[in-house]
């Protein structure tokens, strides 16, 4: 559907499964904030902390929940969660351009090639012998597929996304302009003060539904592959270190580092910067906040976190300086509880004579 047209609010109602309160005729063209919004745009309250402008908003209708939908007088659509229902419709609205069938004069591919009719291959861009481009398929304008690399139905690559050979991408994978897929992992032997390159003979394979930032490199694996489990999430400038393992439906956050051969588990939330140590192991349903120093296994499910939040800059060189004293006021705290036990023992020892 072209984003040009409307859509009634009976039409997204009947669309998010919601109940509609208000003139079902509306149209709605486009999305919006709270505060942004025009007449003729929906827009939504997920965030208490927004509920000060729904008086204000000058949106034709709103995704509430019933409970902030409660003495609104405007428009609504009320459902469980406005966020989601938000996700849902922003596709009906989404201007990105789609491009059309079929490979660009100016881009190569090679004769062992092998791209789908429907797929589209942009300008610039270089297909290797032997890769396979599946149905619908949209290579950006100067991208690179490598050798023997594949890419399931649906993919949609940005402009400028380099593939290197022997990278398996499943079906409907979105990466964003400036990825690195299947570069050489950083792996060095040392002798005598020189470092010999150890060449790095895996590959890397990506689920399906995956989406991948901009900037993003993802490493090859040394010797078995570099895995991307389903569904997960990478934001912009990530590292993924050579044979990394992700589960299923984890998120990541931007400037996030993980290092070699680490395996981090299922449905996991890495927030921004946080930086991970090679060769441990991270279970499911792990949150960790940003910026967190992540230094061994973790075993347990739940939210994890590491230094020091902000303060005024004054508090926390007073911090700063309490930590440096931490080791000698250890030691002291050491030697007083052996007085008072010695102390406590002399006195048992004076009550029993």
């Amino acid at each position: 559907m072209s984003v040009d047209q409307s859509l009634s609010l009976a039409r997204l109602a009947e669309e998010l499964g919601a109940q509609l309160v208000g003139d079902p005729e509306i149209q709605i063209v486009g999305l919006s904030t709270l505060q942004d919004a025009e007449p003729g745009q929906l827009t939504f309250l997920a965030n208490a902390q927004y509920r000060k402008y729904l008086a204000d908003s000058r949106a034709s209708a709103v995704l509430l929940t019933a409970q902030d939908a409660d003495g609104y007088a405007g428009n609504a659509l009320i459902v469980p969660d406005p966020y989601l229902a938000y996700a849902r419709l922003s596709h009906r609205f989404d201007r990105k351009p789609r491009a059309d069938a079929g490979v660009h004069p100016s881009a190569v591919v090679a004769d062992s090639a092998r791209v789908d009719a429907t797929a589209s291959i942009g300008p610039g861009a270089v297909v290797e012998a032997d890769a396979v481009i599946g149905a619908g398929v949209s290579v950006g304008a100067q991208c690179f597929v490598g050798a023997r690399s594949c890419i399931g139905d649906g993919g949609w690559l940005a402009p400028r996304v380099t593939l290197y050979h022997d990278v398996s991408i499943g079906e409907r994978v979105v990466i964003q302009s400036g990825a690195v897929i299947g570069s050489e992992g950083f792996g060095f032997a040392s002798q005598s003060g020189t470092w010999q390159k150890i060449a790095q003979i895996g590959g890397v394979r990506i689920g399906d539904d995956v989406e991948i930032g901009a900037n993003t490199t993802i490493d090859r694996g040394a010797l078995a592959d570099t895995v991307i489990g389903n569904g997960v999430k990478l934001d912009n400038q990530i590292q993924i270190a050579h044979n990394v393992q992700i589960g299923d439906h984890t998120a990541m956050a931007a400037c996030v580092g993980i290092s070699g051969s680490t395996r981090i588990g299922r449905h996991c939330m890495i927030a921004g910067g946080v930086g991970m140590v090679g060769h441990i192991e991270v279970c499911d349903n792990v949150f960790v906040s940003g910026m967190t120093m992540v230094t061994r296994s973790i075993t347990e499910p739940g939210a994890y976190s590491s230094g020091t939040a902000m303060q005024p800059a004054g508090e926390w060189k007073k911090s700063a300086a309490r930590i440096r004293q931490l080791d000698g006021m250890a030691k002291r705290l050491q030697q007083l509880e052996k007085q008072i036990e010695q102390v406590t023992q002399a006195a048992s020892d004076s009550s029993n004579a």
